[in-house]
């Protein structure tokens, strides 16, 4: 996705860099001003597009908790999505013969759906903002109602998840039949599905780079750990939509 460019006039670091690359190749170089100056321009504003991109995103949600927690949830999304490339990539590298391209496309789509965790984390907190964008009881239920379909069909860890997920809803739903504000739990629900997810990645890495390939039940247990990461996807992807 392409980054939004920034004014170089709200940061003076950028600015001045520009300047100092202006200066060098006028004096030092002895390069035409007129040459420079599109240069200088370019390079103030690629240092202020940097800059916005390390500052932390400016919210408006009217709750300072539930900003702390989001912030905090848009981090872990940002790490997590950075180890699922370095995973993709490693696996590429690890699973190459025929019998192991089911196994890489599992694992290959996990990590690019790691990788739009960011995205949906940012399209969240638009949908966030202001006071009256509260969760509603609507929203909050049919999440629910989707979890205790899957709680059906489940057995074993995948259902112990969709029993924490569904606690976490009834939880929220809740919070918001008594007028508070469900956004911070959903979010700090979240935040745990994510950090459950960073487990369940690191798993995955660890037996990838230490698993004897050539034995049909480590790489089955590879494919555990995978359909495992991608369930958990699942469940941040419920939380995130609506």
């Amino acid at each position: 996705m392409m980054r939004r460019l920034a004014n170089p006039l709200n940061y003076p670091l950028a600015v001045l860099a520009g300047m100092i690359v202006f200066a060098g190749g006028v004096r030092m170089v002895k390069l035409p001003s007129w040459l420079m100056l599109p240069v200088a321009g370019a390079i103030a504003i690629a240092g202020a597009t940097l800059l916005k991109s390390r500052q932390p995103p400016v919210l408006e949600l009217d709750n300072p908790a539930l900003e702390q927690e989001l912030y905090l949830a848009c981090q872990q999304a940002q790490d997590l999505a950075n180890k699922a490339e370095t995973l993709r990539s490693e696996a590429t590298k690890l699973l190459t013969h025929a019998a192991q391209v089911e196994l890489l496309g599992t694992v290959q789509y996990a990590c690019d759906r790691t990788r739009e965790l960011p995205q949906k984390l940012q399209d969240l907190t638009r949908r966030l903002q202001g006071a009256d964008s509260l969760l509603s009881l609507e929203d909050l239920q049919q999440q629910l109602a989707t979890v205790q379909v899957k709680l059906e069909t489940s057995s074993g860890v995948s259902r112990d998840h969709f029993l924490q997920l569904a606690t976490s809803l009834q939880r929220n739903i809740d919070l918001a039949r008594q007028g508070e504000d469900a956004r911070q739990a959903q979010v700090v629900s979240l935040s745990t599905l994510i950090q459950d997810a960073a487990g369940t990645l690191q798993a995955l890495q660890n037996k990838l780079r230490t698993a004897d390939l050539s034995d049909t039940s480590q790489t089955l247990e590879l494919r555990a750990l995978s359909d495992q990461f991608n369930f958990v996807q699942e469940n941040v992807d419920l939380l995130v939509s609506r």
